[in-house]
C-alpha cells in the first residue's frame, strides 16, 4: 500500500523476507525497484520506499474506530489473477492467532482474502485505509471468510520507527502472564474471568520497582481494559 506521496509503501514482513531485490509493480505500467528501509517480523510489517514523488497514496483512516459490522473492501492480487477487491464486514476486532510471540492487534474480516493478498489495503467505505491485510484461517488453505488485517493504527506507529529509526522500539514491562480462566478466577474468587494474573516478576524490571507480585491480577492498563495477555503487551 503506497502510503505517502514521495514512495514510502507498506507490506507484510512476509511479503518480503529473504528477497534479494524487491520490485513494486504499478497499476499504471511502470515497475520500480524498492529499497527496504525496514521491517519488524513481529507485528509482520516492512517498509519500503520507491523513488519519485507524485505517487497517489492511500488516506490513513483510524481503526480505534472501526466497528464490528461495519462494511470494507479488501485489495490484493490474489492469485495472481491481477489487482481484485472484495467487499465484507469487519467480524471482530483485536484478535489474535499466534502463539504469543508475535505483536497481534487483528481486525478479522470475512472479506474474501487469499494468498496474493497479504500486504494489500482494508478499506472502509470512505476508501480509508484501515488495515494491512496479513493473514487467513483456513483448513483448505484458501479463503473461508476468516481473514485477518493488521490495523493502520498499528501499522501508522511502526512505519514511524522504521522511517526515523530503521527499527521499532517497544517497552516492557517485565512480567509473565496467563489469561484468568473461569477456574482460575474462581479460585480466586473474582467475580469475572478477565484480566490476566502474574505468574513472574523479572528482578529490577519496572514491574518489581511498581510493587508487582506474583499471583496479582492485572485488569487495566493506563486506563485501559485488559482482556488478555495479548491486549496486556499491545498497550505495553
Amino acid at each position: 500500500v503506497v502510503v505517502t506521496a514521495d514512495g514510502y509503501i507498506l507490506t507484510n514482513n512476509h511479503v518480503i523476507d529473504g528477497a534479494d531485490s524487491v520490485t513494486v509493480d504499478f497499476t499504471d505500467g511502470r515497475s520500480l525497484t524498492a529499497r527496504v528501509v525496514g521491517t519488524d517480523k513481529p507485528s509482520d510489517l516492512a517498509l519500503l520506499k520507491v523513488d519519485g514523488a507524485g505517487f497517489k497514496s492511500a488516506a490513513l483512516g483510524n481503526s480505534d474506530a472501526v466497528r464490528v459490522g461495519d462494511v470494507v473492501l479488501a485489495i490484493g492480487n490474489p492469485l495472481n489473477v491481477g489487482q481484485t477487491v472484495t467487499m465484507g464486514i469487519i467480524s471482530a476486532k483485536g484478535r489474535s492467532t499466534g502463539d504469543g510471540t508475535g505483536f497481534e492487534d487483528f481486525l478479522q474480516t470475512d472479506a474474501p482474502i487469499n494468498h496474493g493478498n497479504s500486504g494489500g489495503a482494508l478499506v472502509n467505505t470512505k476508501g480509508e485505509l484501515v488495515g494491512i491485510n496479513s493473514q487467513i484461517l483456513s483448513n483448505s488453505d484458501g479463503n473461508i471468510g476468516i481473514g485477518f488485517a493488521i490495523p493502520v493504527n498499528m501499522a501508522r506507529r511502526v512505519m514511524q520507527d522504521l522511517r526515523t529509526k530503521g527499527k521499532v522500539t517497544r517497552g516492557q514491562l517485565g512480567v509473565a502472564v496467563q489469561n484468568v480462566s473461569p477456574d482460575i478466577a474462581s479460585s480466586l474468587g473474582l467475580k469475572q474471568s478477565n484480566g490476566v494474573i502474574v505468574s513472574s516478576v523479572t528482578a529490577g524490571s519496572a514491574a518489581d520497582r511498581a510493587g508487582l507480585k506474583r499471583g496479582d491480577v492485572i485488569l487495566t492498563f493506563d486506563g485501559q481494559p485488559v482482556h488478555d495477555m495479548n491486549a496486556l503487551r499491545n498497550h505495553v
